[in-house]
């Protein structure tokens, strides 16, 4: 049975008071006096009421971790990666509670229960959620997405490392490339499809007339894809898929038809997984650490939940294109 206030005193021979005093540091008591009563306690056994403490200074020790979706376009991997992230930094300190954006309903946000709140935000459709969290005064910080409100932002440039994938591609002689996108309507899609088709631009080649299959972000999506990108007009030399689970999907589609990576079909994926570098096939893959965003993001709303420091700044990690064995240069042959 838990010792209370009530059994401390009665050993001590003091008032209740007195032990809640001692034990809070409050008042101008003997420091004996406070000293006996806290090796009492000691002695007990005495375990403080943290549900009790946090409600006394008005603190859930509760971070939410919000989500644009859960049950539709968020990898298992990225929810891995960003929890790691996460709880590398706050450790046991906080709890966290992840929650879906697409199953909240507005006007439901309790501040008692969050003493911050990371929102990984892949679509406009999360401005009303982070229009609330911000009229609630819940410290807040967006990642992921690049957000236009007055909160701290930490993203990556997806536009430009998608660009430099497929600048990859042409300059290593891949001109009948093929695309797997993720699911339509999110900033993730747009941004990387806004980045292949630039490169094509530079090139001097038309967009428009690249092969692009592909739903969403899961496994199988990349799966369907690939099997239709081989069928349909001339089969491709190599595939931009949109994040390492549709490359690997599409590496099983291939492999089934007899071919192989990089032989027949060069790949390229997208978040450098951390399986990404090895197996059968080593992916060339740009690197977006959802970790690293997720670590710095935790970082800045620690700033401000514990030392008040209100920084709004949009802040910019690198990307970059980690380089495997997984697209074939084939300039010599086209050159034949």
């Amino acid at each position: 049975m838990a010792v209370t206030l009530k059994d401390i005193a009665k050993r001590a021979g003091v008032s209740y008071s007195t032990v809640s005093r001692a034990l809070n540091d409050v008042g101008a008591g003997r420091s004996e006096s406070r000293q006996r009563i806290l090796d009492i306690a000691r002695e007990m056994g005495y375990v403080p009421n943290q549900a009790a403490i946090n409600l006394k200074f008005s603190r859930s020790n509760t971070i939410g971790l919000y989500f644009s979706t859960i049950s539709k376009m968020t990898s298992p991997f990225v929810l891995h990666d960003v929890l790691t992230g996460v709880y590398s930094v706050v450790g046991s300190k906080y709890n966290v509670v992840v929650k879906g954006i697409d199953i909240y309903e507005p006007g439901t946000l309790n501040p008692t229960l969050f003493d911050g709140i990371i929102v990984l935000s892949q679509r406009s459709e999360d401005s009303f959620f982070i229009e609330e969290v911000m009229e609630k005064k819940i410290p807040v910080v967006a990642i992921c997405r690049i957000v236009y409100y007055d909160v701290p932002n930490v993203v990556t440039d997806e536009a430009r490392a998608m660009e430099t994938a497929m600048d990859y591609l042409l300059d290593h002689g891949h001109r009948r490339i093929a695309v797997i996108e993720g699911l339509p309507g999110v900033d993730s899609t747009r941004l990387r499809r806004r980045g292949w088709r630039n490169s094509m631009i530079r090139h001097g080649l038309d967009p428009d007339k690249v092969p692009v299959a592909g739903d969403d972000y899961r496994y199988t999506s990349g799966y369907r894809a690939a099997k239709k990108l081989m069928k349909e007009g001339e089969r491709p030399t190599a595939i931009l898929c949109f994040n390492d689970e549709l490359a690997f999907a599409a590496r099983a589609a291939i492999y089934e038809e007899g071919l192989k990576v990089p032989d027949d079909i060069s790949l390229i994926g997208f978040d450098n997984w951390d399986m990404s570098g090895y197996g059968t096939m080593r992916l060339t893959t740009v690197e977006r650490s959802m970790k690293e965003l997720a670590k710095e993001g935790t970082r800045v709303l620690l700033r401000r939940m514990e030392d008040g420091i209100i920084d709004n700044s949009r802040i910019f990690l690198d990307n970059k294109l980690i380089v495997r064995e997984s697209v074939k240069d084939i300039r010599e042959r086209e050159d034949q």
